[in-house]
């Protein structure tokens, strides 16, 4: 049987021996890379963190830049006889409203039917519904056309699908054997008065058997009457055709619910700009704190910051701080409107500060921080970009599309690929010389094996001469 093991025929060039020269080979030439792929994985780790810290700033930023943030509105209504919804924009004041009749629908029924299945005429024909203004006059017609076998609940399905733009039609059941047809308005108002007219005369009121029904015409049966909103607007009379009333004040949304009066107050919406300053207070901290958790200089390595030597990183970190200084062109500072900044450069916010502020000049705070025509103190007028325009522009350069942050991620993955290209040369390079010696100690064991055999048999045929003489 012939022996494969390496160093099995010799006992000295073996495999344990062979590996723990690889061993040492790669402790020499791989393991540093091992540690430097390392490293740049934690970097690569600890950026994303940043990179998303500070994208979660940004967006935060954007929202308070918006002139739309400072113009949107909030109506606050004392009283339950209407509610108000404003556009952003629209004009702030103070209003009363009283109601003192709501628009309806017009309601009409039929005279009675026998059931929801009966015919409704004695032969085919048609007939005009017409819906009246409040003077008679006829404002839309649609022609609805029957046969001697149409029911009660075909006639409804007609209407609903010839007429429904205008009116719904829809059977009740009074009583046994009353089945009324039901006409309701689709809009209100007082002109919205329903009618029909039969134009063949072959509408039946008895299932078909007789013509000359009026169950459909002269005997139908107003149960509401349509009528106009009647209401004061700061005691001015006014009248609409709907409880939805979008056109008495630009941008104003009303809607009339019950009779009485109510005051409405459309304000500036606060809540909104308050929350949106919050939200960038947390944002700003959040990044900030892991920016000086990242560049922390030490001699301990333990607590050094990762990036404590990178000064694109820590330049961020310090644009990022130092801006809240200068931005707002000059005119004024964040804290002049309820921002301050600790020791350890938390920032904070009081919106109570920021309340007296708007009550003492809205437009200049929303100029302030989104832009437009600053009024001095002086009266004079200063155009500014506004305090969040600025800081985006600077936070913008690192953190925008191919700036700062998106280089620094392209140069740590070409690190981590270029040390996984080196390392796997590297291990090539090895694997290759200990295969190339692998092989070669194989011919080598094969040598001094046989040269052990060649000197253990000389051994021996000496020995046999010496005993033989």
């Amino acid at each position: 049987m012939s022996i494969t093991s390496l160093g099995a025929g010799s006992g000295i060039l073996t495999s344990d021996t062979l590996d723990q020269l690889k061993a040492v080979d790669e402790q020499a030439r791989i393991e540093p890379i091992d540690l430097n792929l390392a490293l740049e994985n934690d970097r690569k780790d600890a950026f994303e963190i940043v990179d998303a810290k500070m994208t979660n700033l940004i967006d935060s930023i954007t929202e308070l830049k918006s002139p739309l943030l400072y113009d949107s509105r909030e109506a606050v209504v004392t009283g339950s006889s209407v509610a108000v919804t404003a556009d952003p924009g629209s004009d702030l004041q103070e209003f009363t409203l009283d109601v003192t009749q709501l628009a309806t629908k017009e309601i009409t029924e039929s005279g009675a039917f026998g059931a929801s299945t009966n015919n409704i005429a004695t032969a085919a024909g048609s007939m005009t519904l017409d819906i009246k203004d409040a003077a008679g006059n006829v404002t839309t017609s649609y022609n609805i056309d029957y046969t001697d076998t149409m029911t009660l609940e075909d006639l409804k399905d007609s209407i609903n699908s010839i007429a429904g733009d205008d009116v719904n039609a829809s059977i009740v059941k009074v009583a046994d054997g009353d089945y009324r047809l039901f006409f309701n308005s689709v809009n209100e108002g007082e002109d919205q008065n329903i009618s029909i007219t039969d134009n063949d005369g072959n509408l039946s009121d008895d299932g078909g058997t007789t013509a000359g029904g009026t169950n459909l015409t002269s005997g139908m049966t107003v149960v509401q009457d349509g009528q106009d909103a009647l209401f004061t607007y700061n005691g001015q009379n006014v009248q609409r055709s709907s409880n939805n009333i979008s056109d008495l004040v630009t941008g104003y949304d009303i809607t009339l619910q019950e009779l009485g009066s109510s005051t409405v107050s459309v304000e500036q919406d606060r809540t909104s700009i308050i929350d949106r300053i919050d939200s960038f207070v947390e944002q700003y901290n959040a990044a900030m704190t892991e920016l000086n958790s990242v560049t922390k200089s030490s001699t301990d390595a333990e607590t050094r910051g990762i990036f404590s030597s990178d000064s694109s990183i820590k330049s961020m970190k310090n644009d990022t701080r130092n801006i809240l200084d200068t931005m707002g062109g000059g005119v004024a500072t964040i804290y002049e409107f309820g921002f301050d900044i600790d020791k350890d450069g938390k920032l904070s916010f009081d919106s109570t500060v920021f309340n007296e502020q708007l009550d003492k000049d809205t437009n200049n705070v929303t100029v302030f921080f989104s832009g437009g025509d600053y009024t001095n103190a002086d009266g004079s007028v200063t155009t500014i970009d506004g305090a969040f325009n600025d800081m985006a522009a600077v936070v913008e350069d690192y953190t925008k599309y191919n700036k700062t942050l998106d280089l620094f991620k392209t140069s740590i993955d070409d690190r981590i690929s270029s040390l996984t290209d080196d390392k796997i040369a590297a291990q090539k390079r090895l694997d290759d010389k200990y295969d190339t010696l692998a092989k070669q100690w194989a011919a080598y064991d094969i040598i001094i094996n046989r040269t052990n055999s060649d000197a253990d048999l000389f051994t021996q045929l000496s020995a046999d001469t010496s005993s033989s003489s």
